[in-house]
């Protein structure tokens, strides 16, 4: 989905995934404060939009996903995962119910592949799944935003913002009254400051939920079955993830940011050191510099000096070795 909104002043378009939004709107540092000072908006309209509706869709969800929402309370904010047979990490999903209608914002373009999982699960259950991406774009408004919200929106409230769920024929008069816009640069920069991995940026084919610190926030531990649950209760119970999530600090005299997929090894074993992880968002922090999102091996010390491509980096623990 192409947004209306790249035709605002200044918009750079996104690469990959997000080319359907801006990037940034000139200058990416001041979209990043205003964030951070509760104001402005973010364009997510690229973003999938799926709801389920019918009398049993939280019961019906509750044995599908690694959350617990089977009495989610009518309008608050959870997240959840679907993981395949052996628990690794297929789709990521941010939810709300507004008392009739469960809806979620996923990943740009993964809507088709989990509406598709979803209908091969319904069974006998009265569920309802639908494809609203045409209909329905999301919006974003930071952590101590003052802007309202438009009267009928579903809104995602968390401790980082508010998700709005807006009819996408609203979305350029919403702009209008709503700004100043901050592109995707600026969300990503405080996503990364804030630790919060991303389906397909931090996971790949093999990425299990206790690698990112997705346990608890998106994985709960006392709920029923779910498929990819004997591989979570192993690892809580009996072992350790292979890899870790860590937050690299990168050396700030380096003109480019190292790239999603950049090798990183330890420092002191020079340039022909081995591999033990991976660069997956690097993003420059208006406070923090250039910094990053990693995955790296688990039993990689966590004081160890590391080197992203050719850029030196601190790391941070975010999972515990």
């Amino acid at each position: 989905m192409k947004s209306p909104l790249l035709s605002l002043p200044g918009a750079v378009p996104g690469e990959g995934v997000d080319e359907g939004v801006a990037a940034h709107y000139g200058d990416l540092f001041r979209e990043q404060r205003a964030l951070a000072d509760g104001a402005g908006f973010v364009d997510l309209s690229h973003r999938g939009v799926v709801t389920v509706t019918g009398e049993d869709r939280l019961a019906w969800l509750h044995l599908l996903l690694t959350q617990h929402v089977s009495e989610l309370p009518a309008g608050e904010a959870t997240e959840a995962l679907i993981l395949s047979a052996h628990g690794h990490i297929e789709h990521a999903l941010y939810l709300v119910d507004d008392g009739t209608t469960v809806w979620a914002h996923v990943e740009p373009g993964t809507q088709e592949e989990l509406i598709a999982y979803l209908e091969s699960m319904k069974f006998f259950y009265r569920v309802e799944v639908a494809d609203r991406t045409a209909d329905f774009a999301v919006v974003h408004l930071p952590a101590g935003s003052i802007a309202e919200a438009p009267e009928g929106a579903v809104v995602r409230e968390t401790a980082y913002g508010r998700d709005l769920f807006l009819p996408r024929a609203d979305l350029e008069a919403y702009a209008a009254k709503a700004g100043p816009a901050a592109g995707l640069l600026a969300y990503e920069a405080l996503r990364v400051e804030h630790h919060r991995p991303r389906l397909g940026f931090e996971t790949d084919h093999r990425t299990i939920p206790h690698e990112l610190g997705w346990i608890g926030t998106a994985v709960h531990l006392q709920k029923g079955c779910y498929r990819g649950q004997e591989t979570v209760a192993r690892v809580q119970n009996l072992g350790k993830p292979p890899r870790r999530l860590v937050f690299l600090h990168l050396d700030g005299s380096e003109v480019h940011l190292p790239p999603h997929g950049t090798e990183i090894r330890v420092a002191d074993e020079g340039e022909d050191g081995r591999r033990i992880g991976v660069v997956t968002t690097s993003v420059r922090h208006f406070e923090l510099g250039p910094v990053a999102l990693a995955l790296v091996k688990r039993n990689v010390p966590a004081d160890a000096r590391l080197v992203a491509g050719e850029t030196a980096a601190a790391q941070e623990v975010i999972v515990e070795p």
